[in-house]
């Protein structure tokens, strides 16, 4: 019986450390979840328990009764089978049955202590891993602490007694449905528990009660869905609707400002040069758009003008100029330039996907500006032909 409480303890340390540097060097995912239906999130465990008894009578005549829970006088191997439910990631029921071989403290004679006994609780379970940390599916360790009040029936000795218990329930997930059980449980019970009544000497609360300490190793299976759904991310649709207008928004600024520039070269050209005019409308620059701070593209859509840019440019055998910018109004000049680089090397890397020679592509960055109103307008890069 010592060895195992040794060995749940050290495996405790352990696990608990492993599973912990899992964390830190593994990110996961963590989400506000919806709530899901009554019948999700139903979990059943079966543990091996080892308990340690002690009585309020030990703080009379049997005071001298080494406190070790190790003792064999003291211990006894069980077992505990328990139902539940998480009605929250964070809070859940949970009914445990433990049982069934037990000591009853009245010498230092295991034999003679030998009983039988059963507990049955109903338990609070609070996941502080998921209520601080927040929800996460694929959570290497859970970290419940629960309360709970219950029964308990020797049978040996032909009492019930009331109870009240508290303890620590770490989860070591193996997959989504079976996770690895390493529990530790305190109780009070009522001093008749064990059919032996202290001689009353003592006034401390703990020290009129009977006691029981127990370490427990075991499985946990799901059972149904298992798992948590995510809540819309309101914010974030919101601010891909925001950034898909403003990008719209500036492509019609670009356009614009286009149409302008093409009109006063209409107007100062003679009428033979209408070939060219037509082919420079037709060669517009466009502009690929950017979320604050990002340089991965906000709308594929903007790839698709840049693809009908890249045919003229093939037509024509032309060169194509990427400029990158960052709108000035966030970040310091060097990050704005940096920022500025990668946009501009994501639009070139677009670019030889559609099968344009890095040869043929020349590359500037123009670091924060604040050219265009509003200022998410300036979040870009743009494509032209030289």
């Amino acid at each position: 019986m010592k060895k195992l409480f040794t060995i749940l303890a050290l495996a405790s340390v352990s696990v608990a450390g492993m599973a912990q540097n899992s964390d830190n060097t593994v990110p996961v995912e963590k989400y506000s979840v919806a709530t899901n239906s009554f019948w999700s999130n139903w979990f059943i465990q079966a543990n091996v328990a080892g308990t340690a008894f002690y009585g309020d009578q030990e703080h009379g005549s049997n005071a001298d009764l080494c406190k070790s829970p190790f003792k064999g006088f003291r211990n006894n191997l069980g077992f505990s089978v328990a139902v539940g439910k998480w009605f929250t990631p964070g809070l859940g029921l949970r009914t445990k049955f433990n049982g069934i071989w037990g000591r009853s403290v009245v010498s230092d004679n295991k034999e003679t202590n030998a009983n039988k006994y059963w507990m049955l609780n109903e338990q609070v379970l609070f996941n502080l891993s998921n209520m601080i940390c927040g929800y996460s599916d694929t959570r290497v360790w859970n970290f419940i602490p629960y309360l709970g009040a219950g029964v308990a029936r020797n049978m040996s000795a032909d009492t019930y007694a009331a109870n009240l218990g508290l303890g620590i329930l770490n989860e070591f997930r193996l997959s989504k449905k079976v996770a690895i059980n390493l529990e530790l449980a305190w109780n009070v019970l009522e001093p008749t528990s064990d059919g032996v009544i202290g001689n009353g000497c003592c006034t401390s609360p703990l020290k009129t009660h009977d006691q029981q300490l127990s370490v427990e190793v075991g499985l946990t299976y799901n059972l149904g869905k298992a798992t948590w759904n995510k809540t819309p991310d309101v914010e974030a649709l919101r601010a891909l609707s925001q950034a898909q207008i403003d990008a719209l928004n500036a492509q019609l600024a670009d356009a614009q400002t286009e149409n302008d520039r093409l009109k006063n070269v209409i107007a100062n050209q003679k009428p033979v040069k209408e070939v060219k005019t037509v082919k420079e409308i037709v060669a517009a620059p466009v502009s690929v758009f950017f979320n604050i701070g990002k340089s991965k593209i906000a709308s594929r859509k903007d790839i698709q003008n840049v693809k009908d840019l890249v045919e003229v440019a093939k037509a024509n055998n032309s060169k194509i100029v990427v400029t990158g910018y960052a709108d000035s109004k966030t970040g310091s000049a060097k990050f704005n330039q940096t920022l500025s680089e990668k946009r501009a090397a994501t639009v070139v890397n677009e670019l030889v996907k559609l099968g344009v020679s890095r040869d043929n592509i020349e590359v500037n960055a123009a670091g924060g500006v604040n050219t265009l109103s509003p200022v998410s307008y300036n979040r870009r890069a743009t494509v032209a032909i030289k």
